[in-house]
């Protein structure tokens, strides 16, 4: 049984180590000067107040989301009408 443990617990480690550094990627990086361009040019006023609630960061992250998501949204929607 402690032979399995020292065979597996390396291999379990890595794997951990390399799922948080998939985590830890996105919050390294930062907004770019393109991403805050548009981000100003098609924002609502709701996505400004969240800039000043929550940092450019987070607002950021919540506006990409939501722009991800409208594509689905609108095929799902077509797709309903046609039915």
């Amino acid at each position: 049984m402690a032979g399995l443990l020292v065979v597996f617990f390396p291999l379990l480690l890595l794997g951990f180590l390399l799922f948080m550094e998939r985590v830890e990627e996105p919050l390294r990086r930062g907004p770019t000067e393109t991403d805050m361009t548009e981000f100003l040019g098609t924002a609502s006023s709701e996505d400004v107040d969240a800039v000043f609630r929550y940092g450019v960061r987070r607002s950021l992250e919540r506006w990409r989301n939501r722009r991800r998501r409208l594509p689905r949204l609108a095929a799902l929607v077509s797709r309903q009408r046609e039915d």
